[in-house]
């Protein structure tokens, strides 16, 4: 068996990192990566937009992360080039990132998509000789920060994982084909994400008909370990609430996943239409999430139910100590 070629230029070191995307993911990384002592700079399609700009540009300086609007300079010297975008982003910023890059770095891509889309982005990163890792990010970034669990893919997951190690995550390497570790995370997220949907549309209905105890009082004898009585309803509902657009997304990569794999994606693609009707619900009623230990599922079923349901009297009207309360907030983000 022909040992496999690992190229010469892979750092031994990390020093500076820079990052692609500086949002939720991005800002995390960034944030804790400098407090750790590293050289972190990045670029955002936000920094060309005003006015997101200057609240990207103070987040940044909060960070202590130096910010630049154009990729190349961001990238510049940097042994590591993380892209954190959005799905349908991922591969254009692959080919952006590509005519920057040089043979002695390394471009680790964590975002969310197919399989296939990311054997095209490999494809663009390998025509710059940079090295390509694949990371499929297993649970959100907050709580766990930089120790959230990262699957790694491509021909120097190993070697990669070990350096990655050493900089503070927590990443393990599961194949030398790249696309195993994102099918691993596509084929998880019909459980999770689908979960989340399915617990939407069944307990918001459940709650219209004023059903929701004994909807609850069963899920829970039958999954007595889950906690159906406890937290994970309300846990469930303001992942939707906080992330279903991202969430949505990403279920429309799953889509393609199943596509690529001969599987008509009927639960991925439905999924998404949930996770999708419950921001737009939100927004129609001029709510945008705010993380909160009391946050409460009933509360929010409440403010985004229809008012024409009222006409039954089996059905909960909406305005039935909703939006008042202080578990939602009711202003939209500008």
């Amino acid at each position: 068996m022909a040992s496999k070629s690992i190229p010469k230029s892979i750092p031994q070191s990390i020093e500076r990192i820079a990052l692609i995307g500086f949002g939720e993911a991005g800002g995390i990384l960034g944030e804790d990566f400098a407090a750790a002592g590293f050289e972190v700079r990045f670029t955002d399609i936000l920094l060309r937009r005003e006015p997101a700009r200057q609240g990207m540009l103070e987040k940044a300086r909060k960070a202590g992360v130096e910010a630049h609007e154009s990729l190349a300079d961001a990238v510049r010297n940097a042994e590591i080039v993380i892209s954190a975008v959005t799905c349908s982003a991922a591969e254009e910023a692959a080919r952006q990132a590509a005519r920057a890059l040089t043979s002695d770095q390394i471009y680790l891509d964590i975002n969310s998509v197919s399989p296939e889309k990311k054997r095209a982005i490999a494809a663009a990163i390998g025509d710059s000789g940079a090295s390509f890792v694949e990371a499929a990010v297993m649970a959100p970034f907050p709580p766990q920060r930089l120790k959230v669990p990262m699957l790694l893919g491509g021909t120097i997951a190993g070697e990669a994982a070990q350096l990655l190690r050493s900089i503070g995550l927590n990443a393990t390497a599961v194949s030398e084909r790249v696309g195993v570790a994102s099918a691993i995370k596509m084929c998880g997220s019909i459980v999770i994400k689908g979960l989340e949907a399915l617990a939407v549309e069944s307990l918001f209905a459940a709650r219209r008909y004023g059903a929701e105890e004994e909807v609850l009082k069963s899920l829970a004898a039958t999954f007595p370990e889950m906690g159906w009585h406890t937290d994970l309803p309300d846990y469930l509902v303001s992942r939707v609430a906080q992330h279903g657009r991202r969430r949505a997304s990403e279920m429309r990569e799953v889509a393609e996943t199943l596509k690529d794999a001969n599987l008509d994606p009927m639960m991925a693609l439905a999924t998404a239409e949930r996770q999708d009707w419950l921001v737009d619900a939100m927004a129609a009623k001029h709510i945008s999430y705010r993380p909160a230990p009391d946050f409460s599922w009933r509360n929010l079923a409440d403010t985004v139910a229809d008012q024409r349901s009222g006409d039954s009297g089996s059905i909960r009207s909406e305005a039935e100590g909703a939006a008042s309360d202080s578990r939602i907030d009711t202003r939209i983000d500008k």
